[in-house]
């Protein structure tokens, strides 16, 4: 089977602008391709994960992939899925952004000469003249055609801002650079992007003539991947010190039944063979697929130790046996308690479980915290330094998320 072969059997192609040459580009490793990333917070997450493994797999055939960061139309921000206007960030926040992207990306891709770049758009869109853009740039687009974009239809009824209309025109802008500068010829993104992507190949056409090669493609459910990352309490990030192996663990642990298998093939580098025998897999069968799928995706995150120790701590807490020493937990200081107890709703914040107290109430007064396995029925409810020691406390939100507190 070949790499793009795979690629589609593995369900990650949507749309594609010439699929012939497209399919013997990536095939014969002469893929120069870039996914874009904007840096709205300081960590990926999972709704990221499909364009890094992506990228590995790319990598692994040949291509040379192009991380680029958007610390330029980051200015701007993406009206792509948005109901409201992005918030304004500062160079600083943008640059410290970036900075962690890259050391994450690094799990996944492997930089240096020849190899994978990382690139920030700010560069040449930072550069750029107002006049000359709307003389050399502007000139190629249609509103009309712009309008009937997507990204912008969502926008419409409540208002989209002239700022965010250039966002397009910024993206299609990258595209070309890009394929002037570092001979980029393919670029990748979700299906909510295929209205700006086609911009950037249509601007090629434009400026630089019909024969310039420049192609296209979109990833199946990327749009839907970047929904992964929202749960309950926010998204599910790469950085341990937001999402701790655990939890990133849990998450995956967790997917329904009907996404085990497609989880399986669009983010583990399983033998499509393998995963195609699960298929076959019903009843607990599809728990061990899902324990898999979490270990392999751990692992590619965190490395095969946080990995174990993710897997043990799961086996601790639901089958017994394991080793309770990898469950999350949380030493508490003498100062956090008060006349030598702490409440619970002091007591969840602290542990993370809850992002505030009024958060915290409304999970014990559903019925949905319980400590030591005994349901927590009043508000109250505190606990003093001697139920601390020792073993401390072990706190369950829900039914799957356990945490240890102790002093």
């Amino acid at each position: 089977m070949t790499c793009y072969e795979e690629l589609k059997a593995r369900g990650l192609i949507a749309q594609v602008t010439n699929e012939e040459e497209i399919s013997k580009m990536i095939n014969e490793g002469k893929a120069v391709f870039y996914i874009g990333f904007d840096p709205t917070a300081d960590s990926l997450h999972v709704g990221h994960f499909m364009a890094l493994c992506l990228m590995k797999r790319l990598q692994m055939a040949g291509n040379r992939p192009i991380a680029l960061i958007g610390g330029g139309t980051g200015m701007i921000g993406d009206p792509s899925g948005r109901t409201d206007m992005r918030s304004m960030m500062t160079v600083e926040i943008i640059q410290h952004n970036c900075d962690c992207f890259k050391k994450q990306m690094e799990r996944f891709i492997e930089f240096g000469e020849g190899k994978a770049m990382m690139l920030n758009n700010a560069e040449w869109l930072m550069k750029l003249n107002y006049i000359d853009v709307l003389r050399d740039v502007g000139a190629c687009f249609s509103v009309n055609n712009m309008l009937r974009a997507e990204c912008y239809k969502q926008r419409m009824e409540k208002g989209l801002s002239f700022l965010e209309f250039n966002y397009m025109i910024m993206q299609s802008y990258d595209f070309y650079y890009l394929f002037q500068h570092y001979g980029c010829n393919m670029q990748f993104g979700g299906d909510d992007q295929w209205s700006n992507m086609l911009g950037g190949t249509e601007l090629i056409r434009r400026k630089l003539g019909k024969d310039a090669h420049a192609m296209t493609i979109t990833l199946l459910l990327n749009s839907e991947g970047k929904k992964m990352g929202k749960t309950a309490k926010g998204a599910v990030w790469l950085d341990p010190n937001k999402t701790s192996p655990y939890e990133f663990y849990q998450y995956w642990r967790n997917v329904g039944d009907q996404d085990v298998l497609k989880c399986l093939r669009m983010l583990t580098f399983l033998p499509l063979e393998q995963i195609d025998e699960m298929d076959k897999w019903e009843g607990s069968q599809l728990n061990t697929a899902k324990e898999i799928l979490a270990f392999e995706l751990t692992k590619l995150v965190h490395g095969e130790e946080e990995a174990k120790k993710a897997q043990d701590a799961a086996k601790a807490l639901f089958v017994g046996g394991g080793d309770m020493s990898n469950v999350p937990s949380t030493t508490l200081a003498a100062e956090d308690l008060t006349d030598g107890s702490i409440g619970i709703l002091d007591l969840m914040v602290k542990c993370k479980l809850a992002p505030s107290k009024k958060e915290a109430r409304r999970l014990v007064e559903q019925g949905g915290v319980t400590v030591n396995e005994e349901k927590v029925a009043d508000v109250n409810t505190a606990y003093t330094a001697e139920q601390l020691s020792g073993d401390g406390l072990m706190i369950r939100k829900g039914k799957k998320v356990f945490h240890k507190a102790s002093l």
